[in-house]
């Protein structure tokens, strides 16, 4: 206390002069109505700004649940989506009397470990068999195919991306239907090649590629990506496309694994029928 004392006397000169400042500046603003309306201004514009900083520091804070939230939302949306039933006829004789049962059911997640510049290249998701994931579920995101999962841990799964060497997806022209199986060669991240297209096919660049009722395990029409260039190789009686895919894989965050409820069901059949068909 005695050295506050001491330090205010001996800057006694410096604080009567600071008192004196404000008050003149109370008096100026008091009594001239501009000066006062303009500090006022000025006050509440820093206000604005300050409340303006805090509500984006306090929104980008809550990004992250956001788009958990969002994720789930769409998991649940795309659960409700009619290309995720299957119309079955109720009986033989009433044709038009149909009931909608459910192929896919999709699972929201996250990507925590991706890779693009390899020639397999695998994703590794948030979920695993505790959440009903298992081996040959689909990938997708709100753009379009991811990959497959092939191996899963209780609380992982790691996918192989449609960035693999190993990936063949049916995919189709969505213009004319042109099917033909999607793969990777190696070198760009952002094209893949739709292989086997009739000659015959009329595209153009730009053209959608969408999955077919052929993937088995992808629903129909999922997208897939654009039409770049084509081309019919030697020796080859079909065009090759270069597709431009519709999913940024260095961006990849959220997710939806779909599972398809009647896969096991179609593989035994098909199983059964290859086996017949080789004795």
């Amino acid at each position: 206390m005695k050295n506050l004392i001491k330090f205010i006397y001996r800057n006694n000169f410096f604080f009567v002069f600071l008192l004196l400042e404000i008050f003149c500046f109370l008096l100026l603003v008091k009594n001239n109505g501009y000066q006062g309306s303009s500090l006022i201004n000025s006050g509440n514009e820093i206000s604005a700004r300050v409340y303006r900083t805090a509500a984006n520091t306090r929104e980008y804070l809550l990004l992250k649940d956001e788009n958990e939230r969002i994720a789930r939302e769409n998991a649940m949306l795309h659960n409700m989506l009619k290309t995720g039933y299957a119309a079955l006829p109720m009986e033989v004789f009433k044709k038009n009397d149909t009931l909608y049962k459910q192929q896919y059911l999709y699972v929201s997640a996250k990507a925590i470990n991706n890779s693009v510049n390899k020639r397999s290249n695998y994703i590794t998701l948030n979920i695993g068999s505790d959440q009903g994931i298992t081996h040959d579920m689909a990938v997708i995101n709100s753009n379009g195919i991811v990959g497959v999962v092939k191996d899963v841990s209780k609380n992982f799964a790691s996918c192989m991306s449609v960035l693999h060497k190993d990936v063949r997806v049916n995919c189709e022209l969505k213009k004319d239907h042109s099917p033909g199986p999607l793969f990777w060669d190696g070198s760009d991240y952002t094209y893949c090649y739709l292989t086997d297209i009739p000659t015959s096919s009329i595209m153009k660049k730009g053209d959608t590629v969408i999955t077919s009722n052929l993937s088995g395990i992808f629903p129909e029409g999922i997208m897939v990506g654009t039409v770049d260039s084509w081309e019919r190789r030697q020796n080859e009686a079909f065009n090759t496309v270069k597709v431009k895919l519709s999913v940024d894989f260095k961006k990849l965050n959220h997710v939806y694994v779909i599972k398809y409820r009647f896969k096991a069901e179609k593989d035994s059949l098909e199983k059964i029928s290859q086996v017949q068909s080789d004795k």
